[in-house]
Formats: structure tokens, C-alpha cells, sequence
């Protein structure tokens, strides 16, 4: 196979959780642009149509916006017969759908702890179980998980005053490989990749003046001193997507500018 025909998604359906922004939105941009047709998924159908719109446009990719919590099975059973009812299969599955919550590590809610949990790692879980199933029966199959640099680490109160998230990382990061053992089997792929510090809405608070501290921080344990964009992101997407890493499986890519090796 021809070099740039690795990285080709032409006729391939991906499922990207937590698409309509952000990194999410970073991925879906990515493989329309390599000829996927992309699943965006997310709980807010303004966002994503928006960005569905915008890919429709710039890359003629067949784009469907889904509304769904991604904590909630009933949502997710409910997405998934929508994509059925579309396309007659899905070829790459990212669970991108995260969230963060901050409060003061002593004082930290219980109730904010599991809702963390159940976002960032019972619903990859569920989600992933049942498309795991699915391309069972198609015989391959290829799934992404977004993690964190955060998953490898702690971190200090200034910068990341959310103490359950590390833990929901690192637990994606140990779910990743123990899938890509159990899965390969049945020819499906489970890789990660583990962002550090991107510019996206969950970021936008650093550009403001009163948090310029922070930005200096974050810049500050980032070798590359910048923090990651669009490009960033849907290089290293495409390439785990794509037969370019297939023999691939059970790895987790840090993305963070060096960070970790900090």
C-alpha cells in the first residue's frame, strides 16, 4: 500500500463522542478531511449541528449529529439505533465525551466524585461494550480513547483543582490496554491518546486577564510552550484511525508537548 493511502479513512464510518467541540470537534475535523463519514455525538444538539454544518461544507463528509448524555444508557441506546437506522456499520468508535468539575481537593463533593466516574469511565465503558459487540460481528473493528497526560500524574490545586479527574484517566488509560488484550481477537484495535494542555472551550478560561497566572503555569511545564490546537490533535486521530498504526493496539499516546517528560 502507497504511503499516503495509510492514512486514507475513505469509506469508513466513525463514531466520535463529545464531537460538536473541542477536541472532539478537532477529530470529527480530521477524519472528514481523510473521506470518513463521522457520527458527532454530544448533549447539545446546537453545538453539533454547527459543527456538522461546518464539515458538511469544507469536506463533503456525511455528518450526523446525534444529542446524548454519554452517562446515560437509555441516551446511548438510543444514539446507537439512530446510527444504525443511518449506516450499516461503524469502522472507528473515539469515546471523547469527558468532563471536569473543580473544587478545593479537601471540600471536594462525593457527588461530583461519581459523576466524573460515570461520565469519564462507566460511559466509555457502556458505549464501548455494546459497539465492541457490533464489530464482533463485522469482524474488525477500531477504537480511540481520550485520556489525559492528567491520567499519568497528579497535579497542583492552582492549575487543576478537580482531584477525581486524574483517577478516571488513569483508569481509561489501564481500561485501554486490558480491551486491547481482550479484543484482539476478534481483530479490533484499542489505542489512546492522552492529551496535555489544548486549546479548547474547557481552556478558554486561561485567556482571560484574571487567570494569566495559570496561563504562565501551564506554560511553564509545556517543553513546547504553547499550548496544542486543532492540527495537533487530528494528525495523531487520523493516524490511529487509519492502517497507518495497525499493528497498534493497547497504547496510549501522550500528545502534550512534552509535558510528561517534564
Amino acid at each position: 500500500m502507497k504511503l499516503q493511502d495509510l492514512f486514507r479513512l475513505n469509506g469508513k464510518i466513525a463514531l466520535v463522542t463529545g464531537g460538536g467541540r473541542g477536541i472532539g470537534k478537532f477529530i470529527a475535523t480530521g477524519f472528514a478531511e481523510a473521506g470518513a463519514d463521522v457520527v458527532i455525538t454530544s448533549r447539545k444538539m446546537e453545538n453539533l449541528q454547527a459543527a456538522a454544518d461546518e464539515l458538511k461544507r469544507k469536506y463533503g463528509a456525511e455528518i450526523l449529529p446525534i444529542a446524548c448524555d454519554i452517562s446515560k444508557e437509555s441516551d446511548i441506546d438510543l444514539m446507537l439505533n439512530a446510527v444504525k437506522n443511518k449506516f450499516p456499520r461503524i469502522d472507528i468508535l473515539v469515546n471523547n465525551a469527558g468532563a471536569t468539575w473543580g473544587a478545593p481537593t479537601l471540600e471536594f463533593p462525593l457527588e461530583k466524585w461519581d459523576y466524573l466516574f460515570d461520565v469519564n469511565v462507566r460511559g466509555i465503558w457502556i458505549l464501548t461494550q455494546k459497539v465492541a459487540n457490533l464489530m464482533k460481528q463485522q469482524g474488525k473493528g477500531n477504537i480511540i480513547n481520550i485520556s489525559s497526560v492528567m491520567g499519568f500524574r497528579g497535579s497542583d490545586e492552582l492549575g487543576h483543582p478537580a482531584v477525581p479527574y486524574n483517577s478516571t484517566k488513569a483508569a481509561v488509560n489501564v481500561l485501554t490496554m486490558n480491551l486491547a488484550v481482550k479484543l484482539a481477537p476478534y481483530n479490533i484495535r484499542v489505542n489512546a491518546i492522552a492529551p496535555g494542555f489544548f486549546g479548547t472551550d474547557m481552556m478558554a478560561y486561561v485567556n482571560k486577564e484574571e487567570f494569566k497566572k495559570v496561563r504562565e503555569a501551564i506554560l511553564n511545564v509545556v517543553p513546547l510552550n504553547r499550548i496544542g490546537g486543532e492540527d495537533d490533535m487530528k494528525g495523531v486521530a487520523v493516524f490511529l484511525a487509519s492502517d497507518a498504526s495497525a499493528y497498534m493496539t493497547g497504547h496510549v499516546l501522550v500528545n502534550d508537548g512534552g509535558q510528561l517528560a517534564r
